[in-house]
C-alpha cells in the first residue's frame, strides 16, 4: 500500500496530478478540495494517499489532509458508494461540511452533488452518523500550502473547469451552465470550480 507521496508537483489537471517521486511520475486522482491547496507546478508536495488495486488499473488517490483521506476510505464502505463517487463528493462539499450534513441529517445538501440521489443520500447519513460523531476539523501536511493566483489564460480556463467538472460526473451542459453563473476574468481554473461548486450547493 503507497500511504504517501513526496515529491515534485509537475502537472495538476483537476481531478488527476502527476507528481514526480526520485524520477517516477505517480498520477494521482485528487478531490477539488485538495487542488485547492496545491502549490504551483515545479513545487515540493505531500499528500495522504490511497491506492485501490482492481483487475484492470491500479488507482491512486491524494489527499491534503489525513482527515479528508479518513473520509474517503469511510465513504468506500458505504454499500453502492465506490472510489469514483467518493472523489465526487469530496470535491462538491468539503469534509468539514459533509460531516455537518451528515449529523444535522442534511440530505438536501448531499443531494444536489452528482451522483448522489434521495436514496443515496439517506443511506450515507444513516451509516456515516455513528463514525462521524467524534469528526475533528482538517490539518494539511507541510507542502500541501494555498496555492497563488495563477495567471489566467481565460478561455483555457474555462474549458478546463468545464472539462474537470465532467470528469467530476456532471453532464456537459451542466457544467457549462454552472460555470457561465462564475464571474472568471482573471480566475484560475481551480478558483472558477470552487465557485461554481458553491453556487452548485446553494441552488
Amino acid at each position: 500500500m503507497i500511504g504517501r507521496l513526496r515529491g515534485t508537483l509537475l502537472e495538476k489537471q483537476p481531478p488527476l496530478l502527476l507528481v514526480d517521486v526520485g524520477g517516477v511520475g505517480y498520477e494521482v486522482e485528487a478531490p477539488m478540495g485538495t487542488f485547492y491547496q496545491l502549490p504551483e507546478a515545479g513545487a515540493t508536495v505531500t499528500l495522504h494517499t490511497h491506492l485501490v488495486v482492481r483487475e484492470d488499473a491500479h488507482l491512486l488517490f491524494g489527499f491534503a489532509t489525513e482527515s479528508e483521506r479518513r473520509l474517503f476510505r469511510t465513504l468506500i464502505k458505504v454499500n453502492g458508494v465506490g472510489a469514483k463517487l467518493a472523489l465526487t463528493i469530496l470535491s462538491g462539499i468539503s469534509a468539514d461540511e459533509f460531516a455537518r450534513c451528515v449529523q444535522e441529517s442534511d440530505s438536501a445538501s448531499l443531494v444536489r452533488l452528482p451522483g448522489v440521489g434521495k436514496k443515496t443520500a439517506e443511506r450515507l447519513i444513516v451509516e456515516m452518523r455513528d463514525r462521524l460523531a467524534d469528526w475533528e476539523g482538517s490539518v494539511s501536511l507541510p507542502g500541501a500550502a494555498s496555492a497563488a493566483s495563477a495567471e489566467p489564460g481565460a478561455a483555457d480556463e474555462l474549458k478546463d473547469a468545464i472539462s474537470a467538472l465532467v470528469s467530476l460526473g456532471y453532464k456537459p451542459p451542466e457544467a457549462s451552465r454552472l460555470v457561465s453563473k462564475v464571474e472568471s476574468e482573471g480566475l484560475s481554473s481551480e478558483q472558477i470550480i470552487r465557485a461554481a461548486l458553491k453556487l452548485q450547493l446553494k441552488v
